[in-house]
């Protein structure tokens, strides 16, 4: 039971849209025992929600990703929680994550541009009592992204010409 929905995550984590009956197919179950299985896994919040993978760089929409180190003062009794959970409710951040190594979190967000995003850091993030420093990345270029390849390089197929 538990391998069959490790075989369905990893399905529907790489094609949200995949019809029940094509996994039950895939699967050797029947519909009503993939779609069961599915619910299951939502209600115990294994599933927490499906998205859709936009290379938004093939639209008009202006965009722009950051990634932001940050080092915080871990609060007693609740180390780096109470902290993550203040800078997450925030509109702009998309992830956040705990790291290892020379900074505490990872914060990742989204903005309409350069200076939209170093607002967000100057005035909401490094103002909050346990951030000690930030250092901001902006993302110039995404390659792959939830292991999608964004641009596939074709092959040259021009004679190279010396002289």
């Amino acid at each position: 039971m538990e391998k069959m929905r490790e075989i369905i995550l990893e399905i529907l984590e790489k094609n949200s849209k995949i019809d029940p009956s094509d996994l039950a197919v895939m699967l050797g179950l029947t519909e009503v025992e993939v779609v069961n299985e599915i619910q299951k896994m939502e209600k115990e919040q294994i599933i927490c929600g499906y998205h859709t993978l936009i290379n938004w760089d093939k639209t008009t929409k202006e965009s722009v990703t950051a990634l932001i180190e940050v080092k915080v003062t871990p609060q007693r009794g609740e180390g780096f929680d109470r902290i993550a959970e203040r800078i997450y409710r925030f509109h702009e951040v998309k992830a956040v994550y705990l790291m290892s190594g020379g900074f505490d979190l990872t914060v990742i967000i989204e903005g309409s541009t350069m200076k939209e995003v170093a607002l967000f850091v100057a005035q909401k993030l490094s103002t909050l009592d346990s951030v000690l420093s930030t250092a901001t990345h902006f993302v110039l270029k995404k390659y792959k992204d939830h292991g999608l390849i964004f641009e596939d390089r074709k092959k040259d197929e021009r004679m190279v010409v010396s002289p």
